[in-house]
């Protein structure tokens, strides 16, 4: 089990000479830790075992910041990040240098995205996920685990990385963690900390349109599930209206018609919701800069149409004053239930 004060090792080499009893997990981090961090570190150890190792590794990534982001301006806390990935169960904290992850400079040689690290996040940072996967490869050869740990809230990032682990055959488990959030809705981010008081009232609108939209999947898979049991006949439009959801009440007999033919809630309508409450948070104070709505694929972030059935990210990405904020949530459709 993890002492209090996790080691600090600066070199691939330090990391190698450390004995290993049981199965290591890696749970990788640009620092700034926070409780988000600190539960993907808790998982780690839970997953490890009492023989097991876990490695929080602490990296700022020059690859992964474009033209004009926050390199400069990201958080270095070292000594926090100590205190707090110890207190969360970690035995050691990789904290290389640039030099030690990049020896020989800036790679010639880099992992490429493909067409899925072209859209939403990629189309927004052009050349970001080119720089994630270069470094995440690189530091799964460095840390050599058993299974890696990410979190939910940065989806595209997870669902890439799982495909370039399947795709290139990297002997490593990829575990996603639920996505954490603070008592007001806000997804937990080391970006937060930028915000104003007044900015982050503005950046509430994230999770809550976000939530909107899963009110609206929840409202519609279960007057499908309603729909399916009722007759095909006039009563059914009244029934559904029956259940006394406001908003599903309006929905009724679109989605009774629907039904009819098996077809899903409508994906159209989740987005809509959504979109209502970030249209408003567009004329608040400070404005809410949306940069990206999407109901998405999972496996190749692909927007979805009403006819899709299976698994969805709702994910948006806006900026509130200078900060950028990203969030997403997961969605089945055709189940019958809310995910």
């Amino acid at each position: 089990m993890s002492a209090t004060a996790p080691v600090l090792l600066r070199t691939a080499d330090e990391l190698h000479a450390r004995v290993r009893r049981g199965r290591r997990a890696v749970v990788m981090t640009m620092g700034a830790l926070h409780e988000g961090h600190a539960t993907l570190i808790r998982t780690a150890r839970g997953l490890a075992g009492p023989d097991g190792e876990v490695v929080a590794t602490v990296f700022v990534n020059p690859l992964q910041f474009g033209a004009g982001e926050d390199l400069d301006r990201y958080p270095r806390t070292l000594d926090a990040d100590l205190e707090v990935a110890g207190r969360a169960g970690a035995d050691a904290v990789f904290a290389p240098f640039v030099d030690e992850v990049y020896p020989g400079g800036e790679p010639q040689v880099r992992i490429t995205a493909g067409p899925m690290g072209e859209r939403l996040e990629g189309a927004s940072r052009p050349g970001h996920f080119d720089g994630m996967l270069t470094v995440v490869a690189k530091l799964l050869h460095l840390t050599r685990p058993d299974l890696a740990l990410y979190g939910q809230k940065d989806a595209q990032q997870l669902a890439l990385i799982r495909r370039m682990v399947r795709d290139l055959n990297f002997g490593v488990e990829i575990v996603g963690v639920p996505t954490v959030r603070e008592e007001d809705g806000l997804a937990l981010s080391s970006r937060n900390r930028y915000l104003s008081t007044a900015e982050r009232r503005t950046a509430l609108a994230l999770s809550q349109s976000l939530f909107a939209g899963l009110d609206r999947h929840a409202a519609q898979e279960a007057l499908c599930a309603r729909a399916r049991e009722v007759p095909a006949t006039r009563a059914r439009a009244e029934a559904l209206s029956a259940l006394g959801e406001s908003r599903a009440a309006a929905d009724a007999h679109a989605v009774a018609t629907s039904a009819a033919t098996s077809a899903p809630g409508s994906a159209t309508a989740v987005r809509d919701a959504a979109r209502l409450v970030l249209d408003d948070a567009a004329r608040a104070t400070p404005p809410l800069e949306l940069d990206y709505l999407a109901l998405v694929d999972p496996s190749d972030f692909s927007e979805i149409g009403d006819d899709h059935t299976g698994d969805a990210v709702l994910a948006v990405a806006a900026r509130v004053g200078a900060t950028r904020l990203i969030d997403n949530v997961l969605l089945t459709f055709g189940t019958g239930a809310a995910s």
